[in-house]
């Protein structure tokens, strides 16, 4: 069933450490960065590394969380943590349950076949929202940066303090309507909510207001926001943490590629700020031991807490999908192998799905990580499964240790993900590239930073969707125009009776008739000459027609029929003449003997059956 391959059981070990000891600092760093803490991020590269190999369709292939799917996941828990009053605890099922569903919605992918699919994305999309994740990366790790955190601005908070005891009020009278609609009706009911604002006490605010200005910190805006404050509260340790973990990280690289950069950048500054004793901020606490399933996600699921993350959901399982298969064509290049897109997406939303019901980020292949992989020697699923294996043991042996890491060390790390994420190649081409396409990109790019990654996508595909409808619709007009036959005349028509002329109209599609060409097709009754009782439509270059084309070749018919002008088509297609069958416009408004397999049947039923009635024009 899974196909295990132990004949290169060498190369896939020493493929799967290596690919695994780069995971490790992501994995912390991209745990931070969703807002679930480093463990979320180890917990996710374990399970996501190991069943994605075992289920998935790319043998070489090194999954994790990545720096898209992190910033989508940030986007979900921001919004589910502040639907549930800022705490996390009581958000966490149904953000696990949003992460649950995406996968399920992967597996689902993978079963219907749509792997092949998303390589239909257009690339101004994928551009902006690489870009807009660099964006968002680099400007949310300032402030961890430089050692700021909203929640311990004692001054910024106070800012917070009568909106924290106004939603802690408005949170105890959802509370009591929820449990009884008809709540507040009586005196009574009106009296114990009043009385209730005494019983909330000063801490309890305290701890409203710090979700309030935490989340008013959050994002490219709110970090924006508080940077001036932040800027005149520095932490210079912090800032320094956090640029010697970048020059060892660009600067490793020169010296050798063979030991990952990142992990001697964590090993080495997280060493020595423990060594030196500074006071710095560390990382959240790691818990010791196995991960633990929650079964919170089910015990505690509440459909309409997840309702409106549906379509982000989905939006998350396409985000992996797309990520997961663009790895797998490296992979392919790289191997010269061919996986399979739909068995990857079933691997990909299993790892996924486990992931999620251990507390785990979502993720999916991972390119530095299974280039990695592939140079080491990794050759078959076993080396994926053996990154996965290298982590967990890493957080049983390691969890108490890896808490001490410095967040600005993870911040160092994060900001050159960030950098390195952008999608540069297609910046650069900005001066050349069609102004529709620039358009598309900077919208995604610009909505993705500072609203939302998810409408902004949704907004993107549309736009471009769009734009290449109208594209192909206007190519299609321009090959398609509406000529008579003495303005245009095709090869096997220059023999055409020049007494007929008149009579006679000849109609060229060419190229589909769908709904991005059927306002012209439409104008063809009224281009008709008053002379012409009979029309030849040419269908031999139409190969396809959708339900908008249908119904306008309809409607045109029926005009022609109440005019009294016979109609005649040559070479109908398959598709075309199916449609056409479906809804009787074969042989209702155009009977069998009407139609002909070439022109030069249909010119014999010419000469026999359309008389001269009207003379040919003397040319000037």
């Amino acid at each position: 069933m899974f196909g295990f391959d132990f004949s290169h059981i060498k190369g896939d070990f020493f493929g799967g450490l290596t690919a695994g000891i780069v995971a490790l600092p992501l994995a912390l760093a991209f745990g931070v960065s969703s807002g679930l803490g480093p463990s979320a991020g180890l917990y996710g590269a374990i399970f996501i590394s190991f069943f994605a190999a075992l289920f998935g369709g790319t043998n070489t292939q090194i999954s994790g969380p990545t720096a898209p799917m992190t910033a989508l996941s940030l986007v979900i828990v921001a919004g589910i943590v502040a639907s549930f009053d800022g705490d996390l605890n009581k958000a966490l099922p149904a953000i696990l349950m949003v992460f649950l569903l995406s996968g399920v919605m992967q597996i689902g992918l993978g079963l219907l076949g749509l792997g092949k699919y998303i390589k239909y994305i257009p690339y101004p999309v994928v551009s902006g929202f690489m870009t807009a994740i660099g964006v968002i990366i680099l400007v949310t790790q300032l402030l961890p940066a430089i050692g700021y955190d909203a929640t311990k601005d004692t001054e910024y908070v106070q800012q917070f303090k009568s909106q924290a005891e106004s939603v802690l009020l408005d949170s105890n009278l959802k509370k009591n309507l929820k449990k009884d609609p008809a709540y507040l009706i009586n005196v009574s009911d009106f009296q114990r909510t009043v009385a209730y604002a005494p019983t909330i006490t000063p801490d309890n605010i305290t701890e409203g207001a710090k979700t309030l200005a935490g989340k008013s910190a959050s994002g490219v805006i709110g970090t924006l926001r508080v940077l001036p404050r932040a800027l005149s509260q520095i932490k210079w340790w912090e800032v320094l943490i956090a640029l010697a973990t970048i020059f060892i990280i660009y600067g490793f690289k020169r010296i050798t590629t063979a030991i990952p950069s990142t992990l001697v950048a964590l090993l080495v500054v997280s060493g020595a700020a423990m060594a030196m004793n500074i006071n710095y901020i560390p990382i959240k606490e790691i818990p010791s031991g196995f991960p633990t399933l929650k079964m919170e996600i089910f015990s505690e699921f509440s459909l309409s807490a997840i309702t409106p993350y549906i379509f982000t959901a989905l939006t998350l399982s396409l985000l992996g999908a797309i990520d997961s298969l663009l790895t797998s064509v490296v992979a392919d290049n790289m191997t010269k192998t061919k996986h399979q897109p739909n068995k990857e997406l079933i691997g990909q939303g299993i790892g996924n799905s486990i992931a999620a019901m251990f507390g785990g980020i979502p993720g999916a292949g991972a390119t530095i990580r299974t280039v990695v992989n592939i140079n080491s020697g990794g050759k078959t699923k076993l080396s994926g499964m053996v990154a996965g294996l290298l982590l967990l043991t890493i957080l049983l042996a390691l969890g108490p240790i890896a808490s001490k890491i410095p967040q600005a060390v993870l911040a160092g790390i994060l900001i050159t993900v960030g950098i390195g994420v952008m999608d540069y190649k297609g910046l650069k081409a900005i001066p050349y590239m069609p102004k529709p396409e620039v358009i598309i990109m900077l919208i995604v790019l610009v909505l993705s930073s500072v609203w939302n990654l998810v409408y902004a996508v949704g907004i993107g595909l549309v736009i471009a969707s769009l734009m290449f409808m109208k594209k192909i619709g206007d190519l299609t007009a321009e090959r398609s125009d509406v000529k008579n036959l003495v303005e245009e005349a095709w090869e096997d028509e220059i023999d055409f009776p020049m007494n007929l002329k008149e009579e006679v109209f000849i109609k060229h599609i060419k190229g589909p008739l769908f709904f991005g060409s059927t306002s012209e097709f439409q104008s063809l009754s009224q281009q008709i000459p008053d002379t012409a009782a009979t029309v030849i439509i040419r269908m031999d270059r139409m190969q396809y027609m959708d339900q908008s084309g249908l119904y306008a070749m309809e409607d045109v018919l029926q005009e022609l029929a109440q005019k009294n002008t016979k109609v005649l088509m040559v070479d109908v297609l398959e598709q075309p003449r199916y449609m056409m069958e479906r809804i009787d416009i074969i042989p209702d408004l155009v009977p069998e003997e009407n139609i002909f397999s070439n022109f030069s049947e249909c010119l014999v039923w010419i000469k026999n059956n359309v008389k001269d009635t009207h003379p040919p024009k003397p040319q000037a």
